[in-house]
């Protein structure tokens, strides 16, 4: 088995979460704390849930994570759905980020997938 920084739904997700610092930084002052802070929990949220996952020693009890990450994903697309609608995210990182987000469904999709054949 692949290790935890090898995963590439682990990669995409850290690379999520470091996006989403970006898009905290140029967020003004005022929208930071509500908004903001929704993001980077929410971004920061997939990767952990999976590094938490792939860290258990059963299947079951990974999956639990998996489906964690899955939401919380779901979950960033929607604050970075609402920043770009009230013009608050830099727009040079809506369109990449949004397609990272859609990307990292899938791929999360098939690995839940690929673990609940294992069961």
């Amino acid at each position: 088995m692949a290790g935890l920084s090898e995963l590439e739904i682990y990669k995409i997700a850290v690379d999520l979460s470091e996006n989403g610092w970006i898009i905290y930084e140029g967020l003004p002052k005022t929208h930071k704390y509500h908004i903001g802070d929704q993001v980077l929990r929410s971004l920061d949220s997939i990767a952990a849930n999976i590094a938490e996952g792939y860290g258990r020693y059963h299947y079951k009890d990974s999956l639990r994570f998996y489906y964690n990450a899955r939401g919380s994903l779901w979950e960033a697309k929607f604050w970075i759905e609402t920043l770009n609608k009230r013009n608050l995210i830099i727009k040079d990182f809506y369109n990449p980020t949004l397609q990272m987000i859609e990307k990292e469904g899938v791929k999360l999709n098939n690995f839940i997938n690929s673990i609940k054949r294992i069961l």
